[in-house]
Formats: C-alpha cells, sequence, structure tokens
C-alpha cells in the first residue's frame, strides 16, 4: 500500500490580544488546526470531516473500518493524499466487493468537527446494530487508573493548544495516542493505529464524555473496555451492555464509575 502523506505540525501560531486584570498585552498563540479532510473512494466522495491533519492514514483507515465501509485493513488497497488551500483529499482505493456495497447504501455525509451521525439518511442508519466483543479480556482497575494518568501527560498537541481531544490504548503498560480536535476523530485514528498491528487486545481511553457512537466505534474495533473521563449517555450504557463492552465513566485518579459489564476488572473488593 502506498501512503503519500504530508506531515502538518497540527498547529498554527496566532498574534492575540491577552488582558489581565485591567492590563493588555500582546502576545503569540497556538491554535489546533482544523481542515477540511475529504474522503474519496474508488473516485466518489464519501465523506467531508473537519479534523485536524495529522495520523491521517490512521483516521481515513480507522474511520473505514468504524462506519463498515471495509470490515478489515486489507481492504483498503491503497492511501493518497492531495493537498490544496481548500483542504485535503484523501483519495482512497477499496477492494471492488466493498466499493459495490458503499455506492448501495447511498450515502454522502458533511461532517462538523467530532460529527458522529451527520448525514445519515435514516433512523435506522442512525442506530446501527452493535456487534458483540468476543474477548476475555481484563485488567484492574488500578491498570485503568495508570491509563488515564498517561492520558492526561501524554498529549503534545494538546498541551501546546489546549484544544484537542485524545484517545488512547493501554497495552500491559504500554500506550498508543492519537489526537484531534473532534473526539470521533481522535478515536477512529486509534483504531486505524491499532488495526495495522498484530495483537488484539487493551483498554481505551477518551478524553471525553461517552456517547453511542463512540461506544459503537469501540465495539466494532473489538475492544472490551472503554474508560472515559466524563459521563456516558443512557443510550451508551445500553449499547456497551448489549455489545458485552465494559463501559467505565467519570476516571479520574483512583476513581471511577462502572456501569457494565464490571467482571471485565479484576481484584476488586465488594
Amino acid at each position: 500500500m502506498s501512503k503519500l502523506m504530508i506531515a502538518p505540525s497540527g498547529y498554527e501560531a496566532v498574534t492575540a490580544l491577552r488582558i489581565e486584570r485591567g492590563q493588555a498585552q500582546s502576545r503569540a498563540e497556538s491554535l489546533a488546526e482544523e481542515t477540511p479532510i475529504a474522503l474519496v473512494y474508488n473516485g466518489i466522495s464519501q465523506a467531508v470531516m473537519m479534523a485536524t491533519p495529522l495520523d491521517l492514514e490512521d483516521f481515513v483507515l480507522g474511520f473505514s473500518l468504524s462506519e463498515g465501509i471495509i470490515a478489515h485493513a486489507g481492504e483498503l488497497l491503497d492511501i493518497e493524499s492531495v493537498s490544496s488551500e481548500r483542504g485535503i483529499s484523501m483519495e482512497l482505493r477499496i477492494t471492488e466487493a466493498r466499493f459495490q456495497q458503499l455506492k448501495a447504501r447511498r450515502r454522502s455525509l458533511t461532517g462538523r468537527t467530532g460529527c458522529g451521525l451527520c448525514g445519515q439518511e435514516t433512523l435506522e442508519q442512525a442506530i446501527r446494530p452493535i456487534p458483540k466483543v468476543n474477548s476475555n479480556y481484563s485488567l484492574a482497575p488500578a491498570e485503568v487508573s495508570q491509563a488515564v494518568a498517561h492520558l492526561s501527560t501524554q498529549q503534545p498537541l494538546n498541551a501546546i493548544t489546549g484544544a484537542v481531544h485524545a484517545a488512547g490504548l493501554w497495552q500491559h503498560s504500554a500506550f498508543l495516542l492519537r489526537e484531534d480536535v473532534g473526539r470521533h476523530n481522535a478515536l477512529d485514528k486509534l483504531i486505524g493505529a491499532y488495526a495495522w498491528l498484530t495483537t488484539r487486545d487493551g483498554l481505551v481511553v477518551i478524553s471525553s464524555r461517552a456517547s453511542y457512537e463512540m461506544v459503537h466505534k469501540v465495539a466494532t474495533a473489538g475492544f472490551a473496555i472503554v474508560a472515559a473521563i466524563s459521563a456516558p449517555t443512557a443510550l451508551a450504557v445500553k449499547l456497551a451492555d448489549e455489545a458485552g463492552v465494559c463501559l467505565i465513566g467519570f476516571t479520574r485518579e483512583s476513581r471511577m464509575t462502572v456501569y457494565t459489564h464490571p467482571q471485565r476488572l479484576t481484584g476488586m473488593q465488594a
């Protein structure tokens, strides 16, 4: 697979006026980039998402997997990036069978930053069946706390801009992380990065609330446990329960709230 990618910084420097205690001072600020990213499959535009233009090969693979456009990484045959003043076009080539299925769905979505359900044509498309996670993965609550601590300290772009979300994968103390202005995009980037790897277990941690879309993406990727910094939604809890996903919210320091499948956490005391 060829991957012709740009290498942006993910942020831009601007001059702003800081006012503090009645005093004004001109200063340099770093702002997260937000760029239109067009996803073009076999020559046909499928989606335009607003995203941070970093790790785009991971993003398009993760998006393709979590949206059900392809079933596994091997069905994405080629990636090419074409940049212009208006944005970045990701030219993707997928297998003919998957392309025919994509055309049959008659779907075109224009996504705002982090949009999860933009452009869906019917209620059936909006609330898709969630797959059952086939995994025996488990870990101790202490490791969940460790992973969340890593998430808060290993966000280089957020440290500069203070404006991006992150999704991380914790595997036996190893940590893989992706960032984006959109929380869905950050998770798609993580799913795409993970899809290139051979191991299939791990804890997903996210720097946002756990919405229905986030849980659906986690389950589709086959992860058994997801921990969010903030609260889940009621539908997210329902779907996580159906999928066999251990959903954890309000995960901060040594405290967390487990909403579904607590048996995936080991060594707990009642």
